[in-house]
């Protein structure tokens, strides 16, 4: 029997090429703190997961936490069968009531360990893989509008057609944002003005009478369930909603309420892929279409996400993320690896990564 003998914990950044990354509220981020776990069993197997939660600022969820919550809840998981991930998970649950983001790693490296030791990859054991490769959308920091239509007509050129601009700001430079951009884009890409819940009701209103005419995704206006489903009562835009879609309570919420067309499965957010996978099914058997990522990552995180969003069905994949490609540091090899808008899940067994564990340095803890 397969047994967890060791947990331990590293700290790592991760520079930005663009040297910054903006978003609502006037957050912004240079170097981003993520978490890395490595599970050591007594097969001689590890498995590796990350968590990156872009700040304390953006979810319930800050860097220090991830550690801190390890340290919490990794003494009931020495002895563990690492391949049983409903046990695992409900031992988490048991000894740290929510904190998602906490068990996110922990959960990805028992998927990542699940993969190897029964010799496969992991999109395979989350359901099989759709297609040759999975259409990726470029975030776009937030500033002004002419620099972020350069750097969308850069990114076109890389072979994106999905972009996703941080709106959220001030409504009139949002409106010009949006116009601006839209008007380089070719009729078959596509544009999703993410507020992060920066704007109020009348803001979102306001941006979304202007633009409503240049068929745009509006994804999750205002900060509370309540005021983004006040503002999907009154338009037709397609209505992506992603920080309120926490759980499987909060997705049925929204389908019954018709509060969105679209949700943001975030791995982390939900606890790791057991549970993303479990909105994931939900979600394609109620027909909603899912944008598949996480808060942010490197090497580890996207790989994750690579394996969730190939074994989605095409049909349901909206669109993911590679957010290896927008970090100056990368520490792995068999990362998925953008190209021409697009990435695919390794063949490999487990998440299919070699890390360079030089490069991470030594654990902050070992449990």
């Amino acid at each position: 029997m397969i047994k967890i003998k060791s947990i331990e914990v590293y700290k790592i950044n991760l520079p930005l090429k663009e040297g910054k990354y903006n978003w609502s509220h006037d957050n912004s981020v240079s170097v981003f703190d993520s978490t890395i776990v490595k599970i050591n069993t007594n097969k001689n197997i590890s498995g590796f997961g990350e968590v990156c939660t872009l700040g304390p600022a953006y979810l319930p969820a800050y860097p220090e936490g991830v550690r801190t919550g390890i340290q919490k809840i990794g003494k009931f998981l020495i002895d563990q069968d690492p391949t049983n991930l409903t046990e695992i998970n409900m031992i988490m649950d048991t000894n740290l009531k929510g904190h998602n983001y906490v068990k996110s790693p922990i959960d990805m490296a028992c998927w990542d360990l699940l993969g190897k030791y029964l010799k496969q990859p992991i999109w395979k054991l989350l359901g099989g893989k759709f297609g040759k490769h999975v259409e990726l959308y470029r975030a776009i920091s937030q500033e002004p509008p002419r620099e972020m239509s350069k750097k969308v007509k850069k990114y076109k050129k890389e072979g994106y057609k999905k972009f996703q601009l941080k709106v959220g700001g001030n409504p009139t430079e949002d409106i010009s944002r949006i116009k601006l951009v839209k008007s380089i884009l070719n009729e078959d890409d596509v544009l999703v003005a993410d507020a992060n819940t920066g704007w109020l009701m009348h803001e979102a209103l306001n941006v979304i009478k202007s633009t409503d005419h240049l068929n745009i995704y509006i994804e999750q206006p205002c900060i509370s369930y309540e005021e983004s489903l006040s503002v999907r009562k009154k338009t037709n835009s397609p209505f992506i909603l992603d920080e309120n879609i926490d759980s499987i309570d909060s997705l049925l919420r929204a389908y019954n309420d018709k509060a969105m067309d679209i949700i943001n499965i975030k791995i982390s957010k939900l606890g790791g892929l057991t549970k993303s996978r479990l909105l994931r099914d939900l979600c394609v058997k109620l027909g909603i279409a899912m944008t598949i990522e996480d808060s942010w990552g490197g090497d580890i995180a996207t790989a994750a996400i690579s394996h969730l969003a190939h074994s989605t069905p095409k049909k349901y994949r909206f669109s993911s993320t590679d957010f290896n490609s927008y970090n100056s540091f990368n520490y792995s090899k068999g990362s998925p690896q953008r190209k021409n808008g697009n990435f695919a899940a390794s063949d490999n067994h487990g998440l299919g990564l070699i890390i360079n564990e030089k490069k991470i340095g030594k654990p902050l803890f070992t449990i």
